[in-house]
């Protein structure tokens, strides 16, 4: 098994790759932990029209936003991935929704 060193730590491509392709199977799990809030909330919510949130979803999305300027991460990119993350979620929510209430 091939050690992950920290970003500033890696001097080859295979270093790095290996380093990207480990942060991808995290964050594919983080997605799904984040999904299953997704079936919690569609379990939860009284009405289908109670999925869209405009409101919650703004508020996201500027979190996502400010964490981003914290760390020194590019804002812009951050914020278009929650946008895609968001509206992916809310599509989700509204299937499982289906599913649940059909």
């Amino acid at each position: 098994m091939t050690q992950i060193l920290a970003g500033p730590d890696c001097t080859t491509m295979a270093e790095v790759r290996a380093g990207v392709d480990q942060l991808d199977r995290e964050l594919v799990a983080m997605l799904a932990r984040r999904f299953a809030y997704m079936d919690a909330a569609a379990r939860i919510k009284p009405s289908r029209d109670r999925v869209r949130d405009e409101d919650r979803k703004t508020q996201v999305i500027d979190q996502a936003r400010a964490e981003a300027q914290r760390l020194g991460v590019p804002e812009a990119v951050v914020a278009a991935m929650w946008e895609t993350l968001v509206e992916g979620s809310i599509a989700y929510e509204l299937a499982a929704f289906d599913r649940t209430r059909g």
